[in-house]
């Protein structure tokens, strides 16, 4: 039976590879309908049963979507849908799990801040004041992590690389924010959190792509503490 079982695998890999091979040359374009599921078996020479965990796989994975009775379509590719899964790794992850991904973070945001230092304009930059001028008068830790998630993001979004932006957005999900704001509260570190925030807007402000490098450093620096000492006091990483 696992023999079977490892055979199945290796079979609907195979499928998996042949489908993504077409979308890659061209053959499939984003948007346009697959073959049906008996033709494309045919096609590659593979069973349907494969071809069908193949299908499923790829709809998870953000590549494909099932359009209820339309059939099997590519989706529209953008990094946003295929970078998804990241979201569910930050929210769920803990331990040094949670620390590797932080430090991720650490090597993205910063540059992300500096790319966005040299494109960001002044309706962006009102709009971080506005996100900054909320969160220090929140007086709820969802209302302070929904302005918190906005200012990383209208930065991400003026760094104008989507890709970047997508995987960041993933790495700032709502819920993971949502626990290190809960340990901020616990160490009554808000206030220096707020002067962080400011520093990277200043930079911003000034058009100092290196300044706010380091200011988003700094911050996220912070963050990775409060991770590593998540990590240091979660059981399952010692036992």
């Amino acid at each position: 039976m696992p023999d079977e079982t490892a055979a199945r695998t290796t079979v609907t890999e195979r499928a998996i590879e042949e489908i993504k091979a077409k979308i890659a040359t061209g053959e499939l374009e984003p948007g346009q309908r697959l073959p049906t599921e008996r033709d494309l078996a045919a096609e590659l020479g593979l069973s349907r049963s494969s071809m069908r965990e193949a299908i499923r796989a790829l709809i998870v994975m953000g590549v494909l979507e099932a359009r209820h009775g339309a059939g099997i379509y590519v989706t529209r590719l953008e990094p946003g849908d295929l970078l998804e899964t990241f979201g569910v790794v930050a929210e769920i992850s803990r331990g040094s799990t949670l620390l590797h991904l932080v430090q991720v973070r650490k090597i993205l945001e910063p540059a992300a801040a500096a790319a966005a230092a040299a494109r960001i304009d002044e309706a962006g930059l009102a709009r971080l004041r506005a996100e900054m001028n909320a969160m220090e008068r929140g007086t709820t830790a969802e209302e302070i992590v929904g302005h918190d998630l906005e200012f990383h993001r209208i930065i991400t979004e003026a760094a104008a690389n989507p890709v970047l932006a997508a995987i960041l957005g993933g790495l700032n999900s709502r819920t993971f924010r949502a626990r290190v704001w809960r340990g901020y509260r616990e160490d009554g570190v808000f206030p220096r959190t707020f002067h962080e925030h400011d520093q990277i807007y200043r930079a911003l402000a000034e058009r100092d792509p290196d300044g706010a490098r380091v200011a988003a450093a700094v911050h996220i620096g912070a963050v990775e503490e409060w991770a590593r000492r998540q990590a240091n006091e979660d059981p399952s990483e010692t036992e």
